[in-house]
């Protein structure tokens, strides 16, 4: 019983330790189909920090009709891309909240070099104060899939409407064809999710992310992961980087 305890105790202590520690900025790129959104949820359960994503805090702003949210609405009726300085307003909002301090991973940012340097520069001015982490520039985690595998991911994606849980055909199929495992609503197809616009969003990836890649490699920030592997051992080999990297911080710090 006391050995039991002392083991419940420890366990107790570890998971403390988990949520007092400063984790840091983390930034995911990978090509449309490489995983992101399923390892983000991963990394935000296990350290506790807040996934951020970009494309979630433009339709938020949209639908609540912020003052950046009309702006982001009238740039997207007439058909144009959102201005680089109005996504990193909106980032550099969320940034600011409490539950950030810690740490977060942003998803789908930065998308282009300019953001890069926006997000290195705001971390080190804007939380240097705040917190030592922010000071540090993010951890990069490249996840890379077989092109080919891509296109089998993307085009076996189904989404129940309902719920927003995500299949696909090929590797994680529900339990009855085309219906929602936890609601029985029909799933569907993204449009974007169709093959004849996919070989476009990847090329568009690579010409967008490159120089970001290139910018944070100079810095020695990336870590290459192969996301051709199975899901959890792909978690695994982040969660190592993670936490390789911020032990180098706190070291140095000593």
């Amino acid at each position: 019983m006391a050995v039991r305890l002392d083991q419940e105790r420890v366990g107790a202590s570890s998971m403390a330790e988990q949520l007092l520690r400063n984790i840091g900025p983390i930034v995911l790129l990978g090509p449309p189909g490489a995983g992101k959104g399923t390892q983000s949820k991963r990394i935000t359960q296990h350290y506790r920090i807040p996934q951020v994503s970009t494309g979630d805090l433009l339709r938020e702003h949209v639908k609540q009709a912020t003052t950046l949210g009309v702006q982001v609405r009238d740039i997207i009726d007439r058909g144009d891309l959102v201005p680089d300085h109005l996504v990193c307003d909106i980032v550099a909002w969320r940034l600011r909240e409490p539950d950030a301090q810690r740490g977060f991973i942003l998803d789908g940012f930065p998308r282009t070099q300019v953001q890069a340097v926006w997000l290195d520069a705001f971390l080190k001015f804007e939380f240097f104060e705040k917190a030592i982490w922010a000071c540090w520039l993010p951890i990069v985690v490249r996840i890379q899939v077989d092109y080919n595998k891509l296109l089998l991911r993307i085009t076996g994606r189904r989404i129940c409407p309902a719920c927003g849980r995500i299949y696909n055909v090929h590797s994680q199929p529900p339990l009855v064809d085309e219906i929602c495992d936890v609601d029985s609503a029909k799933l569907v197809v993204r449009d974007d999710d169709r093959e004849q616009v996919i070989r476009e969003r990847l090329a568009a990836y690579e010409r967008q992310t490159k120089p970001v890649a290139e910018h944070y490699q100079r810095l020695n920030r990336v870590v290459q992961v192969n996301g051709d592997l199975p899901v959890d051992q792909v978690t695994s080999l982040i969660l190592e980087a993670i936490d390789g990297s911020t032990r180098s911080v706190a070291g140095s710090k000593n």
